[in-house]
């Protein structure tokens, strides 16, 4: 099986770059790479045209900025190969952790991989308490309807059979990607594994853009796609 790897990206010039050369050097199967800038104003897409355009599977510019969901559902429409993994732009997620991801697929023993930062030996920097403690009051509230027993609803790492992500109809334009996609994938009864991976999170001084407000809109996204007909 072969990888389609969507790279969402919003002002991430300092990183993109290096990021798309991990995702080259990680190892694991053939792969194309797919990268959608979502408005970037800090010269992001302007790297992209002068480097990077022409040299990977596919490059999607958005006019504006519309939100990770709104990129991920652009970069699914575009993946060609049979398994989908999302790879933030940010280098909080390591490349070289693939093989464990998409296992449990090549194993024919999961539809879906999510990961987890907080389970298993891998590096984990520490950062905010409250930050961790509203991830576990969302995954712990996400179990509560959807009856998954997930570490890390919220997490960026996410593999997909190709067949189950393009079935499946993404609303949420920013981070309620998140909840929306797990109660539409436990409504679909697929089966979902977790992978314990390393994870090397960013300070708000290092551009983490992820706030409150999205933490409100979580909530919001949890009892909406899971309490609707």
């Amino acid at each position: 099986m072969r990888l389609s790897v969507i790279i969402p990206c919003y002002n991430e010039a300092a990183s993109l770059l290096r990021v798309i050369d991990s995702v080259r050097a990680a190892p694991g199967p053939e792969r194309e790479i797919i990268v959608i800038d979502d408005g970037s104003t800090d010269g992001t897409a302007d790297l992209l045209r002068e480097q990077v355009d022409g040299k990977l599977a596919r490059v999607i510019y958005h006019e504006r900025n519309q939100g990770k969901g709104a990129a991920l559902r652009s970069g699914f429409a575009a993946a060609r190969h049979e398994i989908v993994i999302v790879q933030d732009a940010d280098l909080e997620y390591d490349p070289a952790d693939y093989p464990a991801m998409i296992q449990p697929i090549l194993d024919d023993q999961a539809d879906v991989v999510f990961d987890s930062r907080f389970m298993g030996h891998r590096p984990h920097r520490v950062l905010y308490f409250w930050h961790r403690m509203g991830n576990g009051l969302l995954t712990f509230l996400s179990n509560m309807f959807t009856n998954l027993n997930l570490t890390d609803m919220e997490t960026g790492y996410k593999a997909f059979r190709r067949e189950v992500i393009q079935s499946i109809e993404i609303e949420e334009n920013r981070f309620g990607f998140e909840p929306e996609i797990t109660a539409k994938l436990a409504r679909g009864r697929y089966r979902i594994y977790e992978v314990g991976i390393g994870y090397f999170g960013r300070t708000y001084q290092e551009g983490k853009k992820i706030g409150w407000r999205d933490g409100f809109r979580a909530i919001w996204c949890i009892l909406k796609y899971n309490l609707r007909p």
